[in-house]
């Protein structure tokens, strides 16, 4: 696909409410109509993290493939990794439409989907129709009603536990009442110790990571680090979509409640980024999500302290040549700063970043 015929198609979706547009860009994806990444490999991008092998540092991040229905097809497009999801035990609808808002003039997207999926047994029939293609993350949750909503993470443990590279506990979306308050202190102590015992039990070693807020304050990371390192967790994806609306332009849809993301919240989750990185250590797993839309950024991210770096929004805007784009771009920089490994990127403005105060 060239990349005015990208544009083109990009430009019909956007024609279309946002959420029809993005349930035609699955179905495009499962017949077949979108291509493959061309060019070769560059082994310099890979990455090697909590005993998994990546082939390069890029992946789709939960959210765009929420029923696991086009896992391979997306890392044909170039992604070192796929992760789905929210998936939670039972189906459910999630919040009521309109839910999805686009702001073109900030490349942003707010969302208040709620964990709309179709359950846990709907996505494993949607995996088992694929067959394996590289690297697969999970990311599990509790449904709305739940009354022992620990007991939903469990409960995706035992159910991908044969087919997870692995799992993403996420607790950190604004969209379902009181999920947040999973992440204080108390609260993640139950949740992480359930669910690694559980993993224990019946997943063997396959690693767990949490998925936290980019709206936290310090004395909330120190809690969250705490616990990661008292846990022994396998890693830690910064961020979720933030309540913020700072800086904002003039998009009628800027005031819809839900989570913003894209451009905009690339400063506050790389500062929470750096700022974990600093309070867990050189050896903890880090996956930066949140404003990456382009090589340059992707980097930036490793800079301040990733390991690997996840995409959705930029995705929305970019098309599916953005992987490409982005993975021959961070070739480019492995030439222009003679890297033999771009991963010896990280933690070069770590410090930089972690002394930036959170924005407001």
């Amino acid at each position: 696909m060239s990349e005015f015929l990208s544009t083109l198609a990009r430009n019909a979706l956007f024609t279309l409410d946002p959420e029809a547009a993005h349930g035609l860009s699955i179905r495009a994806l499962k017949s077949g109509l979108v291509p493959g990444c061309s060019g070769d490999r560059d082994d310099r991008l890979a990455v090697e993290i909590a005993g998994l092998k990546f082939p390069n540092p890029l992946g789709m991040a939960a959210g765009y493939d929420k029923n696991a229905e086009v896992a391979a097809a997306l890392a044909k497009l170039g992604f070192g990794f796929v992760e789905v999801g929210t998936l939670t035990p039972r189906a459910q609808d999630g919040n009521p439409k309109p839910r999805i808002f686009r702001l073109p003039s900030d490349r942003a997207v707010i969302n208040r989907l709620g964990f709309n999926n179709r359950g846990h047994a709907a996505a494993l029939e949607n995996l088992a129709g694929q067959g394996r293609s590289g690297i697969l993350g999970i990311n599990i949750g509790a449904n709305k009603e739940a009354e022992d909503r620990v007991g939903d993470y469990v409960a995706g443990i035992a159910a991908f536990a044969d087919i997870a590279s692995y799992f993403t506990v996420n607790v950190s979306s604004p969209n379902t009442p009181g999920l947040r308050n999973l992440q204080t202190r108390e609260a993640l102590s139950e949740l992480l110790t359930r669910v690694l015992a559980e993993r224990d039990r019946c997943a063997g070693n396959i690693p767990v990571f949490l998925k936290i807020a980019p709206d936290l304050s310090e004395p909330d990371l120190d809690d969250i680090a705490a616990e990661c390192l008292a846990q022994k967790l396998d890693g830690l994806i910064v961020s979720n979509t933030t309540l913020s609306r700072e800086g904002l332009g003039n998009d009628a849809s800027k005031s819809e409640a839900g989570g913003l993301s894209g451009r905009l919240v690339f400063e506050r989750s790389t500062i929470v980024l750096a700022k974990m990185r600093e309070r867990l250590g050189p050896d903890m797993p880090l996956i930066g999500v949140g404003g990456i839309d382009s090589a340059e950024t992707a980097a930036e991210k490793m800079r301040a302290g990733a390991d690997l770096v996840q995409i959705y929004t930029g995705f929305i805007y970019g098309g599916p040549l953005l992987p490409g784009r982005i993975l021959r771009g961070l070739s480019k920089i492995c030439d222009r700063e003679k890297l033999t490994r771009l991963h010896d990127l990280r933690d070069s403005r770590t410090a930089h970043y972690a002394s930036l105060p959170i924005p407001a």
